[in-house]
């Protein structure tokens, strides 16, 4: 399963028809007109076009199996708990800091957007306004105060 807002997903299927038609189609024409120089084993556009066919190719399937899998996690509000698609505020070290539980499709720790997957994200996960979560990091322990549950 893939967890995914509903937006990513749209997103998801926006890069898939892009690459389905028109990336496919340019590819396929690059390859076309590079044949056309001759000798395809010294050819390197033959060569880049066919790689990057490839991994378009890769791409494509990997976008199908994620938009197949897909399972669309809602924004939550008014809840007790910290969940899937739950925003809340914590403080750590003086700081406040607002975090959003995402699927790891949609991580994006820099913008606070943090993974079910991970150890942060699993440790708030079920979590209370007002609870205190230690994690474990490599220089010793940090605590989070959850604030608010937004």
């Amino acid at each position: 399963m893939v967890y995914l807002s509903k937006e990513k997903l749209e997103d998801l299927k926006d890069e898939l028809e892009k690459r389905s038609r028109q990336t496919r189609r340019e590819i396929a024409d690059i390859i076309s007109s590079s044949k056309e120089l001759g000798d395809l084993s010294e050819n390197f556009e033959y060569q880049d076009a066919k790689e990057q066919q490839a991994l378009n190719e890769a791409r494509v399937v990997q976008l199908e199996d994620m938009i197949h899998n897909a399972v669309l996690v809602q924004s939550t509000t008014g809840t007790d708990l910290i969940n899937l698609g739950c925003t809340f505020k914590t403080l750590v070290n003086g700081v406040e800091k607002i975090f959003e539980l995402v699927g790891s499709t949609e991580a994006d720790p820099i913008s606070g957007k943090i993974s079910n997957e991970s150890p942060l994200g699993q440790a708030f996960v079920g979590h209370r306004e007002g609870d205190i979560i230690s994690i474990n990091v490599p220089n010793g322990t940090i605590e989070y105060k959850i604030i608010k549950i937004l």
